[in-house]
């Protein structure tokens, strides 16, 4: 089955499962959304975000951002080109008000403990919310895929997080791969 009937497939299922509004999106632009970031906006392939949940304005600002060239997202790459702020805010209040899947549930115990120990000495809750909801430009944590996070994190702190927030460059200068794996293992498995 091609990519372009998958996504075809994703998005009829996107239509009959939810009762949310894309607004002015072109069914062609919903179709390629659900097909990486999942028709629920829960994301079911490695390396792709999550977008149930997410606030609105951190989605909108992201979406601008990889629009116009600033962040560079290679999978996005012409995904975005023509897209309206119109439909930026539309696809950022349809993925928003998308309820998040149930994390997973294999906490691997001293992984998890360690993660959680990490994230409050690190004190991620200050900007994220104390249970990783996020705000307003903020993404949410609490739940978002372990690979995922892992590879944001690494990004950040090797300076390659192009078009993203420098204050986490910042926040996670120096610390070790290992403790950013199990700051990803524990924030992927907490739910909000």
């Amino acid at each position: 089955m091609s990519f372009v009937a998958k996504a075809v497939i994703a998005l009829g299922v996107v239509l009959l499962t939810t009762s949310l509004s894309w607004g002015q999106v072109s069914p062609q632009r919903q179709a390629l959304c659900a097909a990486c970031h999942g028709t629920d906006g829960n994301s079911q392939i490695k390396g792709i975000p999550s977008l149930a949940a997410q606030p609105k304005l951190f989605i909108e600002n992201s979406l601008i951002l990889m629009r116009e060239g600033m962040r560079d997202v290679p999978a996005m790459k012409g995904m975005l080109d023509g897209v309206t702020d119109a439909e930026v805010i539309e696809l950022a209040k349809f993925y928003s008000a998308l309820t998040l899947a149930i994390p997973p549930a294999d906490k691997q115990a001293d992984l998890f403990n360690k993660g959680e120990q990490l994230a409050s000495g690190m004190r991620c809750g200050i900007c994220h919310l104390p249970n990783y909801v996020g705000r307003e430009q903020m993404p949410r944590l609490a739940g978002q895929r372990e690979d995922y996070l892992l590879h944001s994190l690494l990004q950040f702190k090797n300076n390659q997080a192009v078009g993203r927030d420098s204050n986490m460059a910042a926040s996670v200068y120096g610390v070790a791969d290992a403790d950013l794996q199990a700051l990803s293992h524990y924030l992927s498995r907490i739910t909000p």
